[in-house]
């Protein structure tokens, strides 16, 4: 609700008494994450959602193929079997504590959105349709591809995405669209709200609550290639990190071995599933090289890595830096049955109809398995291990609880995303039963957003942000992507160091307060570049090969010194590790073959 009570909310130096606002439970980003929490905790609570997008705009709606469940619909599964995939698709970096957890609960979930309303394609029965993606298999690994991605055609995200939509409405959730969180606020290890600027309008907004949730979801655009939206700044991970709170596992970016050429927009691993073939420009069905059990349905970072092997040593297509994906004997009434959204994506932006010729793609940055420290309940850690901040939770791409390890199985994510955001939705539930006070919000609580904002607002410096932006993400995709190596990882770190330092000198050209976009760029970009510095120093860091990090000099997974997951901070300008074990029960590490 919006403060009509000033004397309920203490007053905020430099934020008119208008501008602060007092619900429950706030929750950044609206996506599947913050959305699925919404649905659960609304009933009993006053919720808000913010988002700097309007919410069916989000990034969850840009997933395709599948979110995974072992129903068993169409052949027989179990949930331990996707549990071993998982921890196997991870290198054995995911806590299976959690795993299995995602994977048992991962059946209610799907139907829970059933009964929602999604409209998931289906059998000939009437059942759940499934298909097959790569890493998932049966019989813990020894037998071939297991039909386990639950679908709506080639549009999953986009159909949850809408269904949990509805339900905010259902449930009376208050949103705040076109709002860019800025800063929490946390105080003694408690989350007392947050604060924010609404971009329509102009004017910072403080926005105290009792239970704060971060559902603000990935960072690829620091990446050239990406298949994210213009919106997945990782503006969470920033403003976590600026709490003093560690990030987790930050060096492992995947890449997604199918982007469309030069655009990076996702083509589904559905295309695979379905019977999609990968060719080099001789021709080849070249993952037989790689991985001749799974070929094309091997996990993402092997086929990532072999796709840019084959274009490295000179057999992309025409010697270029692309290769195909020919899904044109699946046969017209099959694509545009199961794949329409790919059909008219390379039509659109290649003007490759996928009918009749194959499909050029390359691979793109697409998922952090990194994020910010949570426990199975969603709670933020606030020193990455067990101490909690109270009041604080995260789930989905920016969180990591973690299920993912050091790759990510295709259609996990979707079920991630739904499935701890639902659980984190309960755990504020029953916190917000046993809390009946607001924490009282310090006077100067606003005063570092004021202060980046009216920074930026005023910078009359001679960079722009658009060469920043620009050169930050080719560097980053050149020397610290699928391949990385101490040298290349040592230049970019340096690269980045500079690139802040250009940014202390940048130019916002439009000074009005309303939709103004230069200073939202000028914000996402500063975050963007914190983050980064993260990421590579991660990566320099960690001098094995595991999952997405792969160091051609240290090509070797090292679970002697490596079995352990990154915490990393930046304290007085300088970035310190730390380290967690990884919890293993069931699975015990070894060698990993496809």
């Amino acid at each position: 609700m919006v403060n009509n009570n000033p004397e309920s909310i203490h007053d905020v130096k430099g934020v008119p008494i208008h501008s602060v606002h007092q619900h429950d439970v706030v929750i950044v980003g609206a996506g599947l994450a913050g959305l699925r929490a919404a649905v659960e905790v609304a009933g009993d609570h006053d919720t808000a959602v913010i988002t700097k997008v309007f919410p069916t705009r989000s990034h969850s709606g840009a997933a395709q193929g599948g979110i995974a469940a072992s129903l068993a619909n169409e052949e027989e599964d179990h949930w331990e079997w996707h549990m071993f995939d998982t921890v196997k698709g991870s290198d054995y970096l995911g806590d299976q504590d959690s795993i299995e957890i995602l994977v048992r609960e991962a059946p209610v979930v799907v139907r829970e959105f059933e009964h929602y309303g999604v409209p998931y394609s289906r059998t000939s029965e009437g059942r759940i349709a499934q298909r097959k993606f790569g890493g998932h298999t049966k019989d813990f690994g020894r037998g071939g591809p297991v039909l386990r991605a639950c679908y709506a055609a080639d549009r999953t995200g986009h159909v949850l995405l809408h269904t949990l939509y509805e339900q905010c409405i259902k449930h009376k959730v208050r949103f705040y669209s076109e709002y860019y969180a800025l800063s929490l606020i946390i105080e003694d290890d408690i989350c007392r709200g947050l604060v924010a600027w609404d971009m329509i309008n102009g004017g910072v907004h403080v926005i105290r609550a009792k239970a704060v949730l971060f559902g603000t979801g990935g960072y690829g655009r620091v990446f050239k290639i990406t298949s994210n939206a213009f919106a997945n700044t990782g503006d969470g991970l920033s403003l976590t990190m600026r709490a003093g709170i560690p990030l987790e596992d930050l060096e492992f970016v995947q890449f997604h071995p199918t982007g469309l050429y030069k655009q990076g927009i996702l083509v589904t691993e559905g295309a695979r599933g379905e019977g999609g073939y990968l060719l080099n420009g001789k021709g080849e069905r070249f993952m037989e090289k790689y991985a001749p059990e799974k070929m094309e349905l091997a996990p993402r970072d092997l086929v990532s890595r072999s796709i840019q092997t084959e274009i490295n040593e000179g057999r992309g297509i025409n010697g270029e830096d692309y290769v195909h994906i020919d899904i044109r004997h699946l046969g017209r009434e099959n694509i545009l049955k199961k794949l329409p959204q790919i059909h008219e994506l390379a039509l659109k932006f290649l003007h490759v109809d996928c009918i009749e010729e194959p499909i050029p793609i390359q691979p793109t940055a697409h998922y952090s398995m990194g994020g910010i420290p949570v426990d199975k309940y969603g709670r933020v850690l606030a020193d990455g291990k067990e101490k909690l901040v109270k009041g604080f939770y995260a789930a989905g791409e920016c969180a990591c609880v973690s299920v993912h390890g050091a790759n990510r199985l295709g259609t996990n994510s979707l079920l991630e995303a739904s499935l701890f955001g639902r659980r984190a939705g309960m755990a504020m539930d029953e916190f917000l039963h046993d809390t009946e006070d607001f924490a009282p919000i310090p006077p100067e609580a606003a005063q570092a957003a004021l202060k980046e904002v009216d920074t930026m607002l005023s910078a009359d410096g001679d960079e722009k942000l658009v060469d920043i932006r620009t050169e930050m993400q080719e560097k980053m995709m050149q020397k610290c992507g699928i391949f990385r190596d101490a040298g290349s990882l040592r230049e970019v770190l340096d690269d980045i160091h500079s690139l802040q330092d250009r940014f202390s000198r940048i130019k916002v050209s439009d000074r009005s307060k309303t939709f103004n976009f230069d200073l939202i760029e000028a914000i996402e970009l500063g975050h963007m570049l914190e983050f980064a510095e993260i990421i590579v120093a991660a990566a320099l860091n960690r001098e094995e090969s595991r999952g997405a990090h792969s160091r051609t000099d240290f090509p070797e997974r090292d679970d002697k010194n490596w079995l352990k997951h990154t915490l990393a901070w930046k304290k007085d300008g300088k970035i310190e590790f730390d380290y967690k074990p990884v919890t293993i029960t069931r699975f015990q590490p070894k060698e990993r073959k496809y």
